[in-house]
């Protein structure tokens, strides 16, 4: 199937948009239709295979809108290098945030420079990011000296956590994928 088709039978979003019923066009409702049409609009590429099997628990973010996050989050975790006086808590923003951004330029995704982390792969280290952020405040101590940027960095870690685990996650080239040739 071209990757401009739309099958769904085999799109998770277009399933819970539709209710799970193979119904187009003229049978289902315009609300439905209105909200399949911005759903598939930011989903775009082949679904990534779940996560330990169970991951994420629901597709309901598309991919386009969680690539924006992943963009913000990053921005937002970096900017505590510019709001602390910490050197503990500028370090941690530096390198949570940049590698955050630098994954992001680098997915499998529409929204990157380079198409080279396959999209199961940036999964992983979404939730290892948002961990990272969560943990960092208390690893590194600052969470006493810096508790703004803490409270920036478990606030961002706990949202990409959440988000990641009702993302619709999708391989804008297939990157990771063996190819059905």
């Amino acid at each position: 199937m071209a990757a401009s088709e739309s099958n769904t039978d085999t799109d998770p979003v277009a399933n819970t948009m539709n209710g799970g019923s193979n119904e187009t066009g003229g049978q289902m409702s315009s609300r439905t239709s209105i909200r399949h049409s911005a759903a598939s609009k930011l989903s775009h590429g082949r679904p990534s295979r779940p996560l330990f099997g169970a991951l994420p628990l629901a597709r309901l973010i598309p991919q386009d809108v969680h690539s924006v996050l992943d963009y913000v989050d990053a921005a937002t975790v970096f900017s505590g290098a510019m709001l602390s006086n910490c050197p503990k808590a500028r370090t941690a923003s530096v390198l949570i945030g940049g590698s955050g951004a630098g994954l992001s330029a680098i997915s499998d995704y529409r929204l990157s420079l380079a198409k080279v982390i396959p999209i199961e792969t940036h999964e992983v280290i979404d939730y290892a990011f948002g961990v990272a952020a969560i943990g960092a405040p208390f690893v590194f101590g600052y969470y006493k000296t810096a508790p703004l940027t803490a409270m920036m960095h478990v606030a961002t870690g706990v949202g990409t956590v959440l988000t990641s685990l009702f993302t619709d996650y999708r391989a804008y080239r297939g990157v990771g994928r063996r190819s059905a040739r």
